[in-house]
């Protein structure tokens, strides 16, 4: 029986993906690699720093880890710039109905993101007070596909992990929602997440009476 809902942040519930990218696309220029939209999706649901060593093996570029923090630190400023520019209306169409009506019913309701800057977009949004439980990077030691942040946020809530619903956009948080147990729904692409339990083009398309296809 579902009792709680999972959402991850970036493509699930707003386009925070596009400021990584862009930041990303602009740290890998400045040490001449080229990052293209392709090699972007490899960064999705993982750590600041996984995501700087993909690059570097893309380029076949090693550093020490003091370098490597150096830079991911550099790129994190540069997100955040891109962030405080976001207008609150960039949430995506229909979640927060969706998130809303979810808790009217009864449904527990978290965050987990992988981004250590995941409460400030919440912040940004104004969706602070919409969820029950906010897990974000800082509070775990394991990146997606580990499953330790779904694990975290369904111990938040109360509610076992079999009995909790995830809503994820990358290939890792998918896996890490079904090693944690869970059931899953891709948002994107059904090339890319068709290993979770349903795929939608869009969280809205999701309704809250379609809880009762994961139910027994």
């Amino acid at each position: 029986m579902i009792k709680a809902c999972i959402f991850d942040l970036d493509g699930v519930i707003v386009d925070t993906a596009r400021y990584h990218y862009l930041a990303w696309k602009r740290l890998a220029k400045e040490i001449g690699i080229e990052l293209t939209e392709a090699d972007n999706e490899k960064l999705k649901g993982v750590s600041r720093i996984r995501s700087l060593e993909i690059i570097l093996e893309l380029g076949g570029v090693t550093m020490t880890l003091e370098e490597k923090q150096a830079l991911a630190d550099k790129k994190n400023r540069w997100f955040v710039d891109y962030l405080k520019q976001m207008p609150p209306e960039e949430i995506y169409p229909g979640v927060r109905p969706l998130i809303r009506q979810l808790r009217k019913e009864g449904i527990k309701v978290a965050l987990a993101s992988s981004s250590k800057n995941a409460k400030m977009v919440v912040d940004i949004l104004q969706i602070k007070d919409d969820f029950d439980a906010v897990v974000d990077g800082g509070m775990i030691v394991h990146s997606k596909p580990n499953p330790e942040i779904f694990l975290l946020a369904a111990k938040m809530l109360g509610i076992e992990p079999h009995d909790c619903l995830v809503f994820e956009d990358a290939e890792a948080g998918v896996d890490a929602a079904l090693a944690a147990g869970m059931k899953c729904v891709g948002v994107g692409s059904p090339t890319l997440l068709g290993h979770a339990h349903r795929v939608v083009s869009t969280t809205a398309e999701f309704q809250p009476h379609d809880l009762a296809t994961f139910n027994p």
